[in-house]
């Protein structure tokens, strides 16, 4: 249960949930995380290590750049993306 606790308090932040939502689709940078969320490289750097620490995301180094990606040998990273994808499903046909 404590890891269930830590991965939620991971994904409570909507900065987190972007990256993750970003990453579903291709790997990136820093700076191409930072470009599209608008915000400084210390934050986004804060929040990958987060991230990165539950185990989502990996990394790979190429001198000075790292390139981010979902951690698909991950069991909670493929949770997480099944997770997103049932919720965007179901609110696809949500009415206001």
């Amino acid at each position: 249960m404590k890891d269930f606790i830590k991965i939620m308090k991971a994904l409570s932040d909507p900065t987190r949930i972007k990256i993750v939502k970003m990453l579903q689709h291709k790997t990136m940078c820093v700076c191409e995380i930072r470009a599209a969320l608008q915000i400084a490289q210390p934050s986004v750097s804060k929040h990958l290590k987060i991230l990165e620490g539950e185990n989502i995301l990996r990394h790979k180094e190429f001198g000075r750049i790292r390139l981010y990606r979902l951690d698909e040998h991950s069991p909670k990273a493929r949770a997480l993306q099944k997770l997103m994808e049932v919720w965007e499903h179901a609110n696809k046909y949500k009415t206001i």
